[in-house]
């Protein structure tokens, strides 16, 4: 084993140990940010009737973007107030964690729009970003708080638990059902967690 690799790792699991906090601090305003657009999304969705699949994912994919753009800047304003670089180390290692679930979320949904047969097919477009986003928290919670690995555990049960309901119900979605699922998880779950990081920081600061 190459020693320098092994003292590189071990510092970079050290530096995410002590920087917890810091991760848990940057969390509550992103995730009330994000929060914040999903329920506004949800809004103008179900405001304007936006049910074609490559309308809805245009939509959704754009509020997607802009909250990407929100948390870069979130999280770069936490580090500055912090006086330590934005692209260290360990936020490489949460980068690196995040990126394979949500490119392989990005290109299946992808697929499912570019067949643009109804908007049935948006329910299906849904539980694929719910269900890639789950896993992408869940391994990025590795080298952040405990709490994002259970935030993602939330959208992959509730992943299943949807597509059970179906089976069983043996029912189909209605139009705006896929805007009331993303209103839900990525706006107010979101906002709920934002709002459960924000007290408990302030309960226990680092």
């Amino acid at each position: 084993m190459n020693p320098n690799w092994a003292a590189e790792n071990l510092q970079t699991i050290r530096t995410l140990m002590e920087r917890s906090a810091i991760y848990r601090r940057a969390l509550a305003p992103i995730t009330l940010f994000a929060g914040g657009m999903g329920l506004l999304t949800a809004g103008i969705g179900l405001g304007c009737q936006v049910e074609s699949p490559r309308a809805f994912a245009g939509l959704w994919l754009g509020a997607a973007f802009v909250a990407v753009i929100g948390a870069f800047l979130l999280a770069r304003r936490q580090a500055g107030r912090a006086q330590e670089p934005f692209w260290s180390p360990p936020t490489r290692r949460v980068a690196q964690a995040l990126l394979p679930p949500l490119l392989c979320g990005l290109f299946i949904s992808a697929i499912l729009v570019l067949l643009d047969v109804t908007w049935t097919i948006n329910l299906p477009v849904v539980l694929v970003w719910m269900l890639f986003y789950g896993c992408a928290l869940h391994s990025a919670g590795f080298f952040m708080p405990r709490g994002i690995r259970w935030f993602g555990w939330i959208f992959i049960l509730s992943v299943m638990g949807i597509v059970t309901v179906y089976l069983v119900c043996n029912s189909s979605p209605r139009p705006f059902t896929a805007h009331l699922l993303m209103g839900l998880f990525f706006g107010a779950l979101h906002l709920a967690y934002g709002i459960y990081l924000y007290f408990t920081e302030k309960k226990h600061p680092a």
